[in-house]
């Protein structure tokens, strides 16, 4: 049988265990939500889309040319434990009519292997899941070239469910996210620098169906700032798009200025996020959010000491989640590597506003009593109030509006060069000589180019190409480097 030939594609969604095992009341809640969360992200792709839910799964009905971006999206959606693809068949109404069809399906993929049958049945029938497993098996065995049934080791497992009179043949199986549905766990505010600890961090969070809100502390870098903006962007994108989220930026660059004329070196550190810790408190009082978090590993650096995490968290009255304190540093990059946020991190510029010399790592409650009486915390006050917040999924408006780096959209062939950053082998067709130099390579990459031409960096929504243009003209001083949009 062509399996191509068909219109729609069916997916079935096992939820997370953790879900089954809670009260009627909560996991009615809990599918519920993950229903909701679905027509968000699905029904605008097309009309066609159907999504029905039952007490202990989810089914989405989609057209064919849309398998793949559904199926994304369904990997990456919270509360989803597994994925399984299935080809649906409707008036089944017989063993003669499921074995045949079931025999056209499978029997291509079955040359030369062992295999089973396991069957699934609701609703009414003249015979039991057992006979649906004898008759199918022993007819494909027929009918195919497998090599043998094995009921206990097979190399391959034919899984079919009848519903009433519909068969379902499931084609395909995926582990899913897992986690509870976003919007059932509350909201967060999650302290963003864009490096690889809050970006996991706040995947974490999102991953066990909390609302994550971004806050970023700007220390004086637009490239970092937009920088972090954009990794907001694609967390957000890739694992919570079911709900709209905040983006807050603090300006802090005077913050830091007032550290170091009011705190000694060594406790700049710990200063630092305990400021940092305050202003997120009075954002979120103002979200009407009850928890912060950060990516703080414990002893990763001397502010993550215990006694030192002890210090920081005496300025807060707000819950603090540190999802990330008892992982280590290879565990974390292995996250990241996973969910796509290290290349990200990798080339995230760095602004390190605050340098300790020889900080302290064990610090003293009566030491940092004296050094927060004297910094003057109307700079922190005018700094939360210059605070500055943008829905997530109006990043790229945003970016484009702020950023001072020149954007080009008709470029010129004489002295122009296009430098596509994308990931992958892919390079943008334009009039101008175009070289291709990955994201994750134009900072060491750039420096070795002929400076007589002008490049434009390009990328597909354009956030990507501002911000390394921005980063190439305020660490590098290149001035020969502008962002191409066509």
């Amino acid at each position: 049988m062509d399996v191509s030939a068909n219109k729609t594609q069916k997916f079935i969604l096992k939820l997370f265990p953790e879900i089954m095992v809670k009260g009627d009341s909560a996991k009615k809640q809990m599918v519920g939500q993950l229903y909701n969360n679905l027509q968000t992200l699905l029904n605008p792709l097309s009309e066609e889309m159907h999504i029905k839910k039952f007490s202990d799964k989810i089914e989405v009905v989609t057209p064919i040319v849309l398998v793949e971006e559904v199926r994304q999206i369904l990997l990456d959606t919270p509360g989803i434990d597994q994925v399984l693809e299935a080809l649906q068949f409707d008036a089944m109404e017989s063993l003669d009519q499921i074995k045949t069809k079931v025999g056209e399906v499978v029997a291509e993929g079955l040359k030369g292997k062992s295999f089973v049958v396991r069957a699934k049945r609701t609703g009414r029938h003249p015979f039991n899941s057992s006979e649906m497993e004898r008759t199918v098996g022993g007819y494909v065995l027929a009918h195919s070239e497998a090599k043998k049934v094995d009921l206990h080791h097979p190399e391959i497992t034919v899984r079919i469910e009848l519903i009433n009179n519909q068969l379902n043949i499931i084609t395909d199986k995926h582990q899913g996210l897992g986690g509870y549905p976003i919007g059932t766990q509350g909201d967060i505010l999650s302290l963003m620098s864009g490096g690889f600890d809050s970006t996991v961090a706040s995947y974490l969070t999102m991953k066990r169906g909390i609302k994550t809100h971004f806050i970023f502390f700007n220390l004086g870098g637009a490239a970092h700032e937009i920088g972090v903006k954009q990794v907001a962007l694609y967390l957000w994108n890739k694992f919570g798009a079911s709900h709209r989220v905040k983006f807050v930026s603090v300006p802090f660059d005077t913050v830091v200025e007032e550290i170091f004329r009011s705190t000694a070196e060594t406790y700049m550190g710990v200063t630092l996020k305990r400021l940092m810790l305050m202003a997120a408190e009075k954002i979120a009082d103002e979200m009407e959010i009850d928890a912060l978090l950060t990516g703080e590993s414990v002893a990763q650096v001397s502010s993550q000491t215990l006694r030192n995490l002890a210090l920081i968290d005496q300025v807060t009255n707000k819950l603090v989640l540190r999802p990330l304190s008892t992982m280590n540093k290879p565990e974390i990059i292995d996250i990241a590597t996973r969910i796509g946020t290290r290349y990200f991190a990798e080339n995230m510029p760095e602004y390190c506003g605050v340098i300790s010399k020889n900080p302290i790592t064990h610090g003293s409650y009566k030491r940092m009593e004296k050094e927060a009486k004297r910094f003057d915390y109307t700079v922190l006050d005018k700094a939360v109030e210059n605070a500055q917040t943008i829905w997530v999924d109006e990043v790229i408006d945003n970016v484009t509006q702020s950023a001072p780096v020149e954007v080009v959209n008709t470029p010129d062939p004489e002295k122009n060069v296009i430098i596509d950053i994308r990931s992958g082998e892919e390079c943008i067709s334009t009039p101008c000589d175009c070289i291709k130099i990955p994201f994750h390579k134009l900072k060491t990459e750039f420096k070795k180019l002929p400076k007589d031409k002008e490049y434009l960096l390009y990328c597909e929504k354009g956030v990507m190409s501002q911000l390394h243009a921005q980063y190439l003209r305020d660490e590098d001083k290149e001035e020969n480097v502008k962002v191409y949009r066509p």
